[in-house]
């Protein structure tokens, strides 16, 4: 019998319930073995949801010798917290995006997992799509010519603000921190590049002051130039392009294929011809396996910790480019 990573959940999160949990459970070479949270709800969530053990603490789920790795979907401000001290708890970690709130932490968190000799992996799981793949194929085989401007949006209208923490400061809040870093994360991946100047505003909430919508431009280190748009305050976008000399590919589902029954959709055009592919996957089941199989093989996740702290440090600069209104230099 192959052997399944087991796993454990630290949060009742929606996007657990909705998302990895029931990709934990399609996954061949992964099983869920319980779920924490603060509070008796976590046995409501884990009957529902047919987990055998709940924890009404995130401590005991971590004392729990049987289990290899945990996911982690907390608020943004606490996911230093709880990856270190997964850490040292011997298991291995799959963290929510953003890693933590400044590069520092990110730093200390990417050491520590090292230290402690477990693996460590943010969870971008829109990389690991097979769509993107075929894009960079694309991109090699000369199809758009060259490179010279990418752009990315990722926004969706948030309805109910009130007591939502994605709207509070103090927890990491802000469209830039929620969805902004997809945008920032896939110039990065698409490209192999890194910014050298970068210049982000942003529409600001009355009440908290948060990023409720973020408008950046970068200049990247190969000669591209990349703008990307944010927001929890515009229609629903997910998508990316990639403008060449002699075309433009366009990726409609970049970052949430799932939305669209896990089809991604590329689009081509070159001059009047358009072209379009639709590639299949199982996001969060993917992303699972993945990790679950550089445990099992011991080998590196794709979506390493070294471009997990590259991301945070752009991040950074945004933040500070829309506080000052200045252009932001970056050295690499």
């Amino acid at each position: 019998m192959e052997k399944k990573i087991r796993w454990g959940v630290l949060s009742t999160a929606r996007i657990a319930r909705k998302q990895l949990i029931p990709a934990i459970q399609r996954a061949g070479n992964a099983e869920l073995v319980a779920i924490a949270s603060r509070g008796s709800k976590v046995h409501e969530v884990a009957k529902e949801l047919e987990i055998n053990i709940a924890y009404e603490s995130y401590e005991d789920l971590l004392a729990n010798p049987t289990i290899d790795a945990i996911y982690i979907p907390l608020p943004n401000h606490l996911h230093k917290e709880w990856v270190i001290k997964a850490a040292k708890a011997g298991k291995h970690v799959l963290c929510e995006k953003p890693i933590s709130l400044t590069s520092q932490e990110a730093i200390e968190i990417i050491e520590v997992c090292k230290e402690q000799n477990v693996k460590f992996m943010e969870a971008f799981m829109y990389q690991l799509h097979p769509q993107h793949n075929r894009v960079k194929e694309l991109i090699s085989s000369g199809v758009i010519g060259e490179i010279k401007l990418v752009t990315a949006s990722h926004s969706f209208y948030m309805e109910n603000r009130q007591n939502e923490f994605r709207m509070n400061p103090e927890m990491g809040g802000g469209s830039l921190f929620d969805v902004g870093c997809y945008c920032i994360h896939a110039i990065r991946y698409m490209t192999g590049a890194e910014p050298v100047r970068v210049h982000c505003m942003a529409d600001l909430d009355k009440e908290t002051n948060v990023d409720i919508s973020a408008f950046g431009t970068l200049q990247l280190d190969n000669g591209i130039h990349a703008t990307f748009n944010c927001s929890f305050d515009m229609a629903g976008r997910n998508e990316y392009e990639i403008v060449g000399s002699k075309g433009t590919i366009k990726v409609l589902y970049a970052f949430r294929p799932d939305q669209n029954g896990g089809l991604g959709k590329i689009m081509i055009q070159q001059d009047d011809m358009t072209s379009e592919e639709n590639i299949p996957g199982d996001l969060y089941r993917i992303e699972v396996e993945h990790f679950s199989n550089a445990i099992l093989t011991n080998t590196n996740p794709e979506v390493t910790g070294e471009f997990s702290i590259g991301n945070m440090r752009v991040m950074e600069a945004c933040l500070e480019s829309i506080k000052t209104g200045k252009i932001m230099q970056m050295v690499n």
